[in-house]
């Protein structure tokens, strides 16, 4: 089997999991502003196939890159970093 190459992948946290075997996973970015020097954060959603619907909101998931699963879903979680404590 021949490998297809480099995969990205992204560490997010789950803001939503209100669809079916999907989530919205909000990746955040550091960086120092080119003039001024200060780092700023900005933040990105994407949308990611969940198979199994099995994370919740506050979980810090790996993302990888992934063939157009629908119209906005480009990658699929690869597996779990944290699991947010239940109340």
């Amino acid at each position: 089997m021949s490998e297809r190459g480099i995969r990205k992948k992204l560490v997010g946290t789950v803001v939503s999991n209100k669809m079916d075997k999907t989530i919205v996973v909000r990746v955040d970015r550091r960086f120092r502003h080119p003039v001024y020097g200060k780092y700023l954060t900005r933040s990105e959603r994407y949308k990611a196939h969940d198979e199994k619907n099995e994370f919740i909101v506050g979980d810090t998931v790996e993302l990888e890159e992934s063939r157009p699963v629908s119209k906005q879903k480009r990658w699929r979680v690869r597996r779990l970093v944290n699991r947010v404590a239940q109340a």
